[in-house]
């Protein structure tokens, strides 16, 4: 079978084009469609100066993740930790020579181009975990010291994103490689300890939470504490979010947006301006598309003979689903503020490019469903 395998003819550029799934494709078109328009709506009726850059953007980042589904999934198996090493580099940079603004140090200033480094983690952690994760038996993962590497994978760039700072994204990345090692077959009751004694720590983390960090964890159990102050993004949240009704106050017509009294309402708060504008059912509309899209990266993954290609998709699609959940529940006053923006729909370079990257990589593991990959790389 395995000779058979090797001889087998590979797949042309046209048929590997044929093969990604478009469904899946037009389904995120709908979705940056609804982006755009709230983006349009954003601009007080003005395709300037969010949306139309949101629609170059968008476009240029399809033509990315069309790219990466062509490139035979096995490159990126081997270049997976140089990839990982590179961005990591780059953080190291940031703390060495970064742009700073809004109180953080996140971006590199290229002139031409304004990266943030962090948000490129969130992909090739996945890639580098997945990497070493695919060349694993099961004796090997519940074995302590082998969890040693993928420990400081995920440790190494959260302790460098943490002092950015940036708590939302360096938690995101913790919560990424927790998932994929539970997926990997790491035994539940490690994760318990963990989180045990993550709880201990809590009085002695606390302590180097910055002031405005700890200002957001007191307002999110009491937001009326400061209602002009650190509690006014969440209060006036609440309140666009309950002015909607059930099919909202119409495109345009939103009065918490258009007032100004809704912060950030073209990035972090961007679904509190659609509830209003769209209400509950908008609301819905956009939930479920999210869920068609997660239902899709979990089936795609299942569907990969592949332990590597499996925890990619598997990667890429929780990375997904964590960006709408806290966002979400940011703005709904779930959790605290924590400024990581809503996928396809809020305004933002790099967090686009991300999330369609990490699209681009699920759609090569579906192209390269069926192509079976040693321990070492190699198709078997």
């Amino acid at each position: 079978m395995a000779r058979d395998s090797l001889n087998a003819p590979r797949m042309t550029l046209g048929q590997k084009a044929w093969q990604i799934h478009w469904t899946f494709v037009v389904l995120i078109c709908c979705i940056a469609a609804i982006g755009v328009t709230m983006l349009y709506s954003a601009g007080n009726g003005s395709f300037d100066p969010w949306a139309s850059r949101h629609i170059m953007r968008f476009a240029a980042g399809l033509g990315t993740l069309v790219a990466m589904a062509l490139i035979d999934i096995r490159v990126w198996l081997r270049h997976a930790y140089v990839l990982y090493l590179l961005t990591l580099a780059l953080l190291v940079v940031v703390e060495v020579a970064g742009s700073a603004g809004m109180g953080a140090r996140r971006w590199i200033d290229l002139g031409f181009l304004t990266i943030q480094p962090s948000e490129l983690m969130k992909i090739t952690i996945v890639l580098a975990l997945a990497r070493y994760f695919h060349g694993s038996s099961i004796e090997d993962v519940v074995r302590l010291r082998h969890l040693i590497v993928p420990l400081f994978i995920v440790a190494a760039p959260a302790a460098l994103v943490l002092r950015q700072p940036d708590l939302g994204t360096a938690l995101m990345l913790v919560f990424v490689g927790a998932g994929l090692m539970f997926l990997a077959g790491v035994r539940i009751w490690k994760f318990v300890v963990v989180g045990l004694a993550g709880v201990a720590s809590v009085p002695v983390a606390w302590q180097f939470l910055h002031d405005y960090q700890k200002r957001r964890v007191l307002t999110f159990f009491d937001p009326e504490s400061d209602p002009l102050g650190a509690g006014y993004h969440i209060i006036q949240s609440k309140i666009a979010l309950g002015s909607g009704g059930l099919f909202g106050k119409g495109l345009l017509q939103g009065t918490q947006s258009h007032l100004n009294f809704l912060p950030e309402m073209q990035t972090d708060f961007i679904f509190t301006m659609l509830a209003e504008e769209f209400g509950l059912t908008g609301g819905l509309v956009l939930l479920a598309l999210y869920t068609l899209v997660l239902i899709y990266g979990i089936a795609i993954s299942a569907r990969c003979r592949s332990q590597f290609g499996r925890l990619v998709g598997m990667g890429a699609t929780l990375t997904f689903f964590l960006y709408v959940f806290i966002n979400i529940a940011m703005v709904m006053g779930l959790i605290p503020v924590v400024g990581v923006p809503l996928p396809l729909i809020s305004y933002g370079g790099t967090a686009m490019l991300t999330v369609l990257v990490g699209f681009g990589l699920l759609m090569n593991v579906y192209v390269h469903r069926d192509v079976s990959i040693g321990r070492r790389g190699a198709a078997e």
